[in-house]
């Protein structure tokens, strides 16, 4: 077992973050590595203390401080399902400097966790009613934790749709899911922006599938029962919202993840506030009604 704390540095010290919460970092084990796609890694892992791992509670859309000693921390979404008690996934693009010695790392390697931290996707509110997914790129990520959700307590949910763009069939994340997914009556649709050999699948926006799914026929089932999360670049959220708005949803019942506005994940930095509010510490997750009344939100 490969140990990354260094002499004098403790896993378990309480760490300012301008939140309630306490900050404590469990100690935790890598026990998985798989490799996704060039650049994108999901990791397993689990925290060492039974206890903590018992008490270690989550829920769609929250998020986890990730800390390797001498070399940094960052804010990561989870993408397991809660029902996985003390274990979590995190997938993980290497583009900085903490992610790319991430990237180095196999199973075996110690690091440590807190949280979780920030607001949810709330899918025990949509409980008997319709549910549309709409991810583009990374936003598959904080995703896939609500499709699993969603798929582990399937009867309890009306229709589910998920919809998922990216830009090319090998940047597809996820991919050994999706024959399962839809296994469990989920109408999956994927699209990317620019076709590689071999892929069969349609070429475009992820606001094609969404046109295509609302179009005469489908339009009726939409309104006060359906709910939508949405996930990805911010330059998604407002076209797919406002179709959805046409379309009959409320406000009220579409909800963005901001996760990719997260840089600190304290509340210090001050690179993810809008105004007086801040991602880290007000979200990710927001109702669409919230994001409209934060300016340059999105």
């Amino acid at each position: 077992m490969v140990e990354l704390i260094n002499p004098g540095m403790s896993l378990f010290a309480k760490k300012p973050r301008g939140r309630e919460e306490d900050d404590l970092f469990h100690k935790a084990e890598i026990t998985n590595v798989y490799p996704m796609t060039a650049t994108e890694k999901l990791y397993q892992i689990q925290i060492i203390d039974p206890a903590a791992r018992r008490g270690f509670l989550f829920k769609p859309g929250q998020f986890i401080m990730l800390e390797a000693p001498g070399i940094g921390e960052a804010p990561f979404s989870i993408s397991s399902a809660p029902s996985r008690l003390g274990n979590i996934e995190l997938c993980i693009r290497a583009v900085g400097v903490l992610t790319r010695f991430l990237s180095r790392l196999e199973r075996g390697v110690m690091i440590g966790i807190s949280g979780p931290f920030g607001t949810c996707f709330p899918v025990e509110e949509m409980v008997g009613e319709d549910v549309i997914l709409l991810a583009g790129g990374l936003g598959i990520v904080p995703m896939r934790s609500p499709i699993m959700s969603l798929l582990e307590n399937r009867s309890r949910y009306g229709r589910i749709d998920v919809m998922y763009g990216a830009r090319r069939p090998s940047e597809l994340l996820f991919g050994y899911q999706h024959a399962m997914w839809r296994q469990f009556d989920i109408g999956l649709k994927v699209i990317v922006d620019r076709s590689e050999p071999g892929w069969t699948g349609p070429v475009g926006m992820i606001t094609a599938l969404l046109a295509k799914r609302l179009a005469q026929g489908e339009r009726s089932r939409f309104g006060n029962a359906t709910n939508a999360i949405v996930c990805g670049p911010p330059v998604m959220f407002k076209p797919i919202c406002d179709m959805l708005l046409e379309a009959g949803l409320s406000m009220e019942k579409i909800f963005v993840s901001l996760e990719r506005r997260m840089h600190c994940g304290r509340g210090k930095c001050c690179r993810c506030n809008i105004g007086s509010t801040y991602t880290c510490l007000d979200g990710p997750v927001f109702d669409y009604w919230s994001v409209l009344n934060l300016k340059e939100a999105i």
